[in-house]
């Protein structure tokens, strides 16, 4: 039995083809792991805050000191983190907008990436203290970007790797939902995508 934590950056509801594919991953840990609880945010119904001062500064404030201000200030990052570090296994929805990710998974990233928290500064360098995690990335794009002349467009996977990399998950499986504004390609791209996942932690 897992937890999965499921998250949806997709603002196109049931239409979004990121959300079926993370929905199908979902579905084939399920079927593998009985029981598996599984959490799905939907990032987009979150509101989430874009970071400024006061956010930054609750942030790095030790927590004897933090006000009730601050602590305000740091519920959502605080409750995320929560989330991400009960998970056994992060199934990331991650559809190309101009190239990269949603601001709305942005956003969710500069919540969770916290010094002290999910990494750390040693004489070494850093840490990354979200570990013995399982992540499987659902990506789609309109174009063809794993390969060929667009590759170097894509800033969607090359990020949310190193991203999550730095934060201490290396374990990471990309399953990609592509060309689906090309004709000829379109038709069968998710079913295409959804084939290939194999899951296994």
């Amino acid at each position: 039995m897992k937890t999965i934590l499921h998250l949806i950056s997709s603002p196109r509801q049931d239409a979004s083809v990121s959300i079926q594919l993370g929905r199908a991953i979902v579905e084939k840990l399920q079927q593998k792991y009985p029981g598996s609880k599984v959490n799905e945010v939907n990032l987009l119904n979150e509101n989430i805050p874009h970071l400024d001062a006061p956010h930054l500064q609750s942030f790095f404030t030790p927590e004897e000191q933090l006000t009730s201000d601050d602590r305000d200030n740091i519920l959502y990052s605080d409750k995320s983190i929560s989330e991400l570090m009960e998970a056994d296994v992060i199934v990331l929805g991650a559809p190309m907008y101009n190239f990269t990710i949603h601001s709305s998974l942005k956003a969710w990233i500069d919540h969770v990436a916290r010094s002290g928290k999910t990494f750390r500064y040693s004489q070494e360098g850093p840490e990354g203290l979200v570990k013995s995690k399982k992540v499987y990335i659902a990506v789609a794009t309109g174009g063809v970007y794993s390969s060929g002349p667009y590759a170097p467009y894509d800033f969607v996977v090359p990020y949310l790797k190193s991203v999550l990399g730095f934060l201490g998950m290396t374990d990471v499986t990309v399953y990609r939902a592509e060309g689906l504004n090309i004709p000829g390609i379109q038709e069968n791209a998710l079913d295409k995508a959804i084939a290939d996942v194999e899951v296994g932690v």
